[in-house]
């Protein structure tokens, strides 16, 4: 029985994925499936991202949206939705909490802002698998 998106598992949630983690981010390509490690954050049951609109992962989801997600003792399938370009307008109020979270890391040279390419990926998350100190919650997402 799949439990709704409680206060009990958002916290949970945030805790675990509030901030700057990794995830396994799995797609398909062709038949074959696709896993890559991916820099992300978590808010509010989707997972974000940033990336490279010609990615393998991007063109995989272009073709198939839906993803696979893992992390600490969590599973869950998702929808990959790209925001577009990282600097438009539209992405200013998740821009500014991924500049804050990938602190870190955002400014070392590997991103170009200029460069529209450079996207936010959404994960929007629809059902999964938590474990919390012994207990199961099966979440669905979609509920929320």
């Amino acid at each position: 029985m799949s439990e709704i998106f409680s206060e009990k598992v958002q916290e949970i949630m945030n805790e675990r994925f509030g901030h700057d983690t990794l995830i396994a981010l799995a797609t398909v390509d062709g038949n074959f499936p696709s896993v890559r490690t991916v820099n992300a954050y978590y808010d509010n049951g989707a997972f974000y991202v940033i990336t490279y609109a010609l990615s393998n992962k991007m063109k995989q989801i272009e073709i198939n949206p839906y993803v696979g997600i893992c992390g600490d003792w969590f599973t869950a399938h998702g929808k990959g939705i790209s925001l577009g370009w990282f600097c438009k307008e539209e992405n200013k109020e998740i821009a500014e909490k991924l500049k804050k979270v990938f602190s870190e890391w955002i400014d070392n040279g590997h991103n170009n802002f200029d460069d529209e390419n450079t996207i936010i990926l959404c994960v929007k998350l629809t059902d999964g698998v938590l474990f919390s100190h012994g207990t199961r919650y099966d979440i669905d997402f979609t509920v929320n």
